[in-house]
């Protein structure tokens, strides 16, 4: 087995910059092309960050946290912030403190430190302790394989879960369906319409919760389990839909065991009906009404698109809705359509009231409302409309598609206000509109995961990933805000990434914002240890802060980390770090020697994702080829109009490669992506560490052969060898290609020879290493084994540089490969490159 080197490049702070020393002014800063950005992992465990049992001291005027980078004067006993430069005095309890006994806060190798805040958890009405919640919501529209593939996942996952960990099962197809699990005496589900989206009260009055609910709960003093428990009737709502996983495993299998698919029939040539939107509203209007700030995921199983909603009349809706925006009313004559037909879909949709005068139908102002909150599906139940693609969405022709982000924004941000998760596992061949449900992931923190089928390796592994315990624990955490406290003159735009913006206003909140902006502190409903956020700067553009460095070199950036632990504590993360201010006018040196070339190539990543998102007609590869000729003109050594004297930094080296493969990745090259597909590797940029997303954007390439040990080979064409075995990692999928030579003495069975022991051992070294990377990635990755010339070799041919193609084919070495693309290769990309940077 080969030795891959792991060097941990973030240390004890899990923060990476792209500069490493800033420059001076706004207009050096805008000089330098690539943004000030720091990526910062919250949560990352480590073995060197000490847990203190104490409160943190807080400094009286900006509430920064003292530091070891804070000045103290032990005579005085009084500390200075390093921020805002306030004398603070120590309290009576720190009256010992010298230079000789110092706190562990002030010692500098504890840059980054955890206080232990307590337990948060403790239920408000006292009969109870819940540390964490999942809601269960499953589609029951597939196929009888699927079906079972999922169940059986489903139980899996229940007996993996802490005994004291409450649990909750939606399911849905046609309608929805809310399984009472605490009556013990028979099967009880409470079914919701879905073609209406309920709000939260509806849920709690329809359910009989809290003070909500009007009817007597059946159950609540016979046999039930509130009275085995002895709760309260404001408990109850819980005590019913909620139990510890110990308690209703057994009900839970029982019930699946039982479940059918959704029996409602689906004509020929349409798609079965299924109300995704609808069944999520329930289960966060379920959880907000019994657990409102406690830990909770709602953990979605979908199989197939939502269609389920009112698409059917769309045409009667939009003139509807476009009379109550104009405060016009409805001309039957004049729409051509019939009045009856007209009254009974409003009447059967809308569940509205109206009067009719004439030919002429008066609508109610309210009626605008109830469609803003409709869930709408995605696409049509009829088979030969197709699932909206990229150019659809570019054309503004998916008629489906705004309405629906629109409602999984709303959701998004009553989860986030509940302080709950939305965790999103979608397996089918179609699409199931991930694109869509992208707003109320990302904002609340939930996973994804996109799998072809609910029996294949990457769902049923990842799923797995998410309920262990022990070393590999993906480490969920709940409840999680982060509070940004920077030196003078350090303004913050915003940050990309899995978390929401809470609006906290401040002198260091920037004009211009990038993401989740306008605001100094941010949401994260779940987290967990490998959660990573791109933070962006800028500097201030005062006369007064011409010169930020004059009066301290250093300066100084402070990320608070308040979230839940899975055992329930609530704890505080404090990492402190200091940069150095450079004169990059008068030295470019030091700001050079400050460049991280990787983190600046996935900040650009991320930042290339969000402009494509969210400006109109953006042109991704013409941006990015534009700000890497400014970085090339800016920091290259040339002379003018020669490309021959152009030479670049080995600090940035390897940044050019960088962006180039950027450019051909599936972060902007969309074509033959679905847009789930695209939202899914754009959501997994985003939250991933900085090292396993250069490898999206940069897959890794090792080879092996008979003449050597195992090692990094060049991700181009020309690494191919008939005599080699080539292992691709990109992330999302690991490939193992075996050179012509290599699988015909494979399929030879030589391997199988006592004489040839060495080629069994060259066979397995690649399948031991490609399962290393699997055993520790979340989202498991797909695992392609292939041939050169096999149909499947497309996994790797399609990462590899072009260096050979159809055009010059004569030029290849024996045994090698050629791509059939018109794409231009890394060496035909420096040249022109060079002309370009070197320009007048």
């Amino acid at each position: 087995m080969s030795e891959i080197p792991n060097t941990d490049q973030e240390g004890i702070d899990s923060v990476r910059m792209t500069w490493n020393n800033w420059p001076r002014t706004k207009v050096e800063a805008s000089k330098c092309v690539i943004p000030l950005a720091a990526s910062i992992s919250p949560i990352r465990p480590h073995s060197e960050i000490p847990t203190l049992q104490y409160p943190p001291l807080r400094c009286k005027t900006c509430t920064s946290i003292m530091n070891c980078f804070s000045r103290v004067d032990f005579t005085a006993k009084i500390w200075i912030c390093p921020f805002c430069y306030q004398r603070n005095h120590f309290p009576p309890h720190y009256s010992m403190i010298s230079e000789t006994n110092l706190p562990a806060e002030l010692y500098s190798q504890y840059t980054t430190i955890e206080y232990t805040l307590g337990d948060k958890n403790h239920n408000p009405a006292g009969e109870f302790d819940v540390k964490s919640a999942f809601v269960f919501v499953l589609d029951t529209c597939m196929i009888e394989e699927e079906f079972e593939y999922v169940k059986s996942e489903f139980k899996r996952a229940i007996g993996l879960l802490p005994e004291n960990a409450m649990v909750g099962f939606v399911s849905f197809g046609t309608q929805v369906q809310v399984h009472e699990l605490g009556f013990s005496d028979m099967s009880k589900v409470y079914v919701f319409r879905g073609t209406k989206e309920i709000s939260k009260d509806q849920v709690m009055e329809q359910l009989g919760i809290g003070v909500a609910g009007r009817r007597n709960v059946p159950g609540a003093g016979v046999g039930g389990y509130q009275q085995q428990k002895g709760m309260h009737m404001q408990n109850s709502g819980v005590t019913r839909f909620l139990l510890p996983a110990s308690d209703c495993e057994f009900t839970l299998n029982s019930l699946l065991d039982e479940l059918q698919t959704d029996q409602w029939p689906v004509a020929p040539g349409t798609r079965a009906s299924r109300c995704t939107g609808v069944a999520l509203s329930v289960a966060a209007g379920l959880l907000g009404a019994c657990l409102p700030g406690t830990g909770a995921r709602i953990v979605a199983l979908v199989g197939g698109p939502c269609t389920e909603g009112p698409g059917t009349i769309e045409l009667w809706l939009s003139i509807v809705s476009y009379c109550v925006e104009k405060e016009l009313l409805i001309n039957i004559k004049s729409t051509g359509i019939k009045l009856k037909p007209l009254m009974d879909a409003i009447l059967t949709i809308l569940h509205i009231d109206f009067v009719t005068r004439g030919r002429t139908i008066h609508v109610p102002h309210n009626i605008l409302n109830c469609m803003d909150h409709m869930p709408f599906q995605i696409i049509s139940k009829d088979l030969s409309d197709p699932v909206r693609s990229h150019k659809d969405l570019d054309k503004d022709a998916a008629p489906y598609f705004k309405k629906a982000v629109k409602f999984y924004d709303s959701l998004a941000k009553q989860l986030v206000s509940q302080g709950h998760v939305l965790d999103l596992f979608a397996s089918a061949l179609d699409q199931v509109g991930v694109a869509e449900m992208k707003v109320a992931v990302e904002r609340t923190g939930g996973l994804v995961v996109l799998s072809e089928s609910f029996g294949h390796s990457v769902f049923k592994d990842s799923f797995k990933r998410v309920f262990e315990n022990g070393e590999h624990s993906l480490g969920l955490c709940f409840n999680g805000t982060l509070e940004i406290n920077c030196s003078k003159d350090i303004k913050i735009q915003g940050i990309i990434g899995p978390c929401t913006s809470m609006e906290k206003k401040g002198p260091s909140v920037a004009d211009t914002v990038i993401g989740e902006g306008n605001t100094t502190a941010w949401k994260m409903c779940g987290l967990d240890k490998s959660t990573c956020l791109t933070v962006f700067f800028d500097l201030s553009s005062s006369e007064k802060s011409s010169n930020p460095g004059a009066v301290n070199p250093q300066l100084y950036l402070q990320f608070l980390t308040t979230y839940q632990n899975p055992e329930g504590l609530m704890l505080l993360r404090v990492t402190t770090i200091t940069r150095s201010w450079v004169d990059s006018a008068a030295n470019s040196e030091e700001l050079v020697q400050g460049f991280d070339q990787e983190t600046a190539a996935v900040v650009m990543a991320r930042l290339t994702s969000l402009k494509m998102e969210a400006e109109e007609g953006f042109d991704a590869t013409r941006w990015l080829d534009r700000n890497l000729i400014r970085v090339c003109s800016r920091f290259g050594e040339y002379r003018k109009d020669d490309p021959t004297s152009f030479t670049l930094n080995s600090f940035f080296s390897f940044f050019p490669q960088f962006m180039f493969n950027l450019r051909r990745s599936q972060f902007v090259q969309v074509f033959n992506n679905s847009p789930d597909e695209t939202a899914y590797f754009r959501m997994s940029l985003n939250r991933e560490n900085i090292t396993n997303a250069a490898v999206m954007i940069q897959p890794s390439l090792i080879s092996y052969s008979f003449n050597s040990l195992p090692q990094p080979a060049l991700l181009d064409v020309a690494s191919i060898g008939a005599d080699r075995i080539l292992l691709l990692d990109s992330y999302f999928s690991v490939v193992i290609f075996h050179g012509m030579t290599i699988a015909q003495w494979r399929n030879l069975g030589y391997q199988n020879q006592p004489e040839h022991q060495a080629f069994a051992q060259l066979l397995q070294a690649p399948k031991e290493d490609a399962q290393m990377i699997i055993h520790d990635r979340f989202p498991v990755p797909r695992l392609v084994v292939c041939d050169q010339h096999g149909s499947q070799a497309r996994f790797l041919l399609a990462k590899l540089n072009p260096s050979a193609t159809y055009n010059n084919a004569n030029e290849m070495a024996a045994g090698s490969d050629i791509i059939f693309t018109d794409d231009v290769s890394l060496q035909v990309f420096f040249e022109h490159l060079q002309r370009l940077a070197v320009q007048s």
